[in-house]
């Protein structure tokens, strides 16, 4: 399994002549492993079905689940072999709520169901597999610098008929439904501009390789100053080199960048000599398509713990940016200290947000005790995609980032999160089953906006 959120099978490219035989051979060997721990899960027709929960081949977990239609039924391939660190299904509803079914063993075969294969026939591809091409697999997995390519996954009902015993429908491939991929970065911010330059750049480009459409950054992904004047004097403006290199960097890699927390010297900055904290959108033109301001900043002191004056140096942003839309879906911006503020969230899912981004950088002792909290509760009530990039580690002598960055569903459970240090994890977003949950469980048309009214953005601001 690859890192959390992301496709387990992979192909490689050979790095010396020891493996030019088994690279020949390599693609068919690498989907060959969940094809056997298929085989060894395949059940006749009348026999029991493993217990829900029951550990399958290679740790897969037998889930039961529910038909599209509510009806109970067998979960398919994609989910059946599903590992515990990719959730990917509704837990248990509870009595009167939408989707309420008690696991069920799969439904009797009828008539017009299709004929298993026979005993025979998985006996012999069974060995096939496990005598030829499952030592060739393993054998070339130990070679040596080989560069990994993601295989996109497969939507479940396309899943289920690749590996059904029908027959071959031409095209079938061809008509396959891909869900988009987004690479989320986490990283350890200096204030050595070039160093974090080279680092966000390698990190774009992996993510670029394994075919992600957008790659999200932390705040401050440019440089943490070690102080106030360090901080003021390092600042940039939009038109400035730094911005001019992420913006030839997506039009190489062709990804929308999600720029979260840029030190912005303002059109102000003149007669204020104060920053802004910009969270930037670029598409993969290089061409800048939104660009949020915080609004929240963070002035806090936690006595003895955590001190920290944002609004010393800082000017809150005016407004909130209307969601955008990109091949991921509608992305909503904010910026760390805006997680505590639902509001903000509740008004981006108002205009359409599918996906809401937090970069941050908290510290360790707020992040230990908050972070996945507040990022599960956004996630849940908005019933969005939440996107959290994170700085992580030692960013200077006086300062250690939280990190944990990740990826939660609408449902709530996490997908994808970075383990310690710099790195990605992946997510696919699944815009279907965000509708799906939305549809079950309508918590916004369900929202009393003759009691407490209902947040939206403001279009024109008032002046402060």
């Amino acid at each position: 399994m690859g890192p959390l959120g992301t496709c387990s099978a992979v192909s490689a490219l050979p790095v010396d002549g020891a493996a030019a035989a088994a690279a020949l051979l390599f693609p068919l060997s690498a989907i060959f492993p969940s094809v056997l721990r298929m085989l060894r899960s395949f059940r006749l027709p009348g026999s029991p079905p493993p217990p829900a929960g029951e550990k399958g081949p290679s740790g897969a977990i037998f889930v039961w689940g529910t038909s599209p239609r509510g009806a109970p039924g067998p979960p398919p391939a994609s989910l059946a072999l599903a590992p515990v660190s990719a959730p990917r299904r509704l837990p248990p509803a509870g009595p009167g709520e939408p989707g309420a079914a008690s696991p069920a063993p799969p439904a009797a075969l009828g008539p017009s169901s299709r004929v298993a294969p026979s005993p025979a026939a998985c006996s012999m591809l069974r060995a096939v597999i496990q005598t030829a091409l499952c030592p060739l697999h393993r054998s070339f997995r130990r070679v040596p610098g080989r560069q990994l390519q993601r295989i996109p996954s497969r939507t479940a009902s396309r899943s289920s008929a690749l590996l059904s015993c029908a027959s071959w429908q031409p095209g079938i491939m061809a008509a396959t439904a891909l869900k988009p991929l987004i690479a989320v970065c986490q990283l350890t911010s200096t204030p050595d501009k070039e160093q974090n330059f080279a680092s966000c750049s390698q990190l774009i480009r992996e993510a670029a390789q394994r075919g992600a459409c957008v790659v999200f950054l932390p705040e401050a992904f440019d440089f943490i100053g070690s102080d106030t004047q360090e901080t003021l004097s390092l600042a940039e403006s939009l038109e400035g080199a730094q911005i001019q290199r992420y913006a030839s960097l997506a039009r190489e890699c062709r990804v929308w960048l999600s720029l979260g927390g840029f030190h912005e010297r303002g059109e102000d900055w003149a007669s204020t000599r104060r920053i802004y904290n910009c969270h930037l959108l670029l598409d993969p033109t290089g061409h800048v398509v939104a660009t949020y301001r915080k609004t929240h900043l963070c002035d806090v002191d936690l006595e003895g713990r955590v001190s920290m004056k944002e609004s010393n140096f800082t000017n809150p942003g005016p407004e909130i940016v209307l969601p955008v839309s990109t091949p991921a879906g509608k992305v909503g911006l904010a910026i760390c200290y805006d997680l505590r503020f639902p509001e903000i969230s509740l008004a981006l899912t108002q205009e359409g947000a599918e996906i809401l981004t937090y970069p941050s950088a908290f510290t360790v002792t707020t992040g230990s005790a908050h972070w996945e909290a507040l990022l599960r509760a956004r996630a849940i009530e908005t019933q969005c995609y939440v996107v959290a990039a994170a700085q992580t580690g030692k960013n200077h002598e006086r300062r250690t980032s939280y990190g944990h960055t990740m990826v939660v569903d609408p449902w709530g459970c996490v997908i994808a999160q970075c383990q310690e240090g710099p790195g990605l994890c992946y997510a696919e977003i699944d815009l279907g089953y965000l509708r799906r949950i939305r549809r079950e469980m309508p918590v916004c048309t369900h929202r009393r906006a003759d009691l407490y009214g209902r947040v939206t953005v403001l279009k024109k601001p008032p002046p402060p």
